[in-house]
């Protein structure tokens, strides 16, 4: 996989598009397991819309999604310089900048919603951050990932004690890390919030760090503006985030999230199964 994966990192940008639109296609044709999900969830997070327009945005995420993951192939084997170059513009760049001279630490919310491997890339022009790193099942992949992700300035950390004390430190020193909180933690790392109308199982870490820490927080999107260009945005969070009250600033959290989904939904990795932990629900993925 890593010989391919470099392979296909060669290939022009339009190309590799190109292929994940037919990709999608098929994906969209056949009951696929990313369609299905996808579809499940965007009925829960947008139970308004009808049939038709729910087919549509579903059509849409469909293919956002297969263009996020050749894209990231992409960044992945290109240098910093090209990828950079990929990003056409920049809005709020100040709330990054501020946070940054208050030295009191910063806390970027990261969503997987459009290229969020480019925020990473854009982020180390501006400071070394230390950001915790699950390692990829495939050895393949995570060679491949973990050489892109280590040629910039940023330090990987364990997902462990480990790497939330090196956070936490890094923070207290007025560093800067980028936490994703809209993955499903385990049952001891998280607790019931609302999220997109449903009571369900959200991540603390963040909300524990803000807390003790005091620090910014702020969220950062990297969406897709045109088949060859991005733009950032940058996103001053509510100071709930840190209040001492974890159910407080969790569920503020999770609002802020949705707020930063809500800005382009077609462009969110609908196919993850966030819900699967909800409060007195079974698993609706196996209804």
């Amino acid at each position: 996989m890593y010989f391919l994966f470099k392979v296909v990192s060669l290939l022009p940008l339009c190309v590799l598009q190109w292929i994940a639109s037919w990709i999608a296609l098929l994906l969209n044709s056949f009951n696929s397991s990313m369609k299905r999900v996808s579809s499940i969830n965007l009925k829960l997070a947008y139970p308004e819309l009808n049939i038709e327009q729910h087919q549509a945005l579903l059509k849409k995420t469909l293919k956002n999604q297969c263009l996020t993951y050749v894209e990231s192939i992409k960044i992945w084997g290109m240098p910093q310089k090209y990828n950079v170059g990929l990003i056409k513009n920049i809005f709020g760049e100040q709330y990054l900048t501020e946070a940054l001279d208050s030295e009191k630490g910063t806390i970027v919310v990261l969503l997987h919603l459009g290229n969020w491997e480019l925020v990473n890339v854009w982020l180390n022009q501006y400071t070394a951050p230390v950001i915790m790193y699950k390692p990829s099942k495939n050895k393949g992949i995570d060679r491949f990932m973990l050489e892109a992700r280590q040629s910039t300035r940023a330090k990987l950390v364990p997902t462990d004690e480990n790497g939330v004390r090196a956070i936490f430190k890094h923070l207290k020193q007025g560093g800067l890390t980028v936490i994703l909180p809209d993955h499903l933690p385990k049952e001891s790392g998280g607790i019931y919030a609302d999220f997109f109308g449903q009571k369900a199982l959200s991540t603390t870490l963040l909300s524990k760090l803000a807390s003790k820490t005091q620090c910014n927080v702020i969220g950062i999107s990297c969406l897709r503006n045109t088949d060859t260009h991005f733009d950032i945005h940058c996103t001053q969070l509510s100071e709930n985030i840190l209040s001492k009250d974890l159910p407080v600033s969790v569920n503020q959290l999770n609002q802020d999230v949705e707020a930063m989904i809500n800005v382009a939904p077609e462009q969110y990795i609908w196919s993850y199964k966030r819900f699967r932990k909800v409060e007195g629900e079974d698993n609706i993925y196996y209804r």
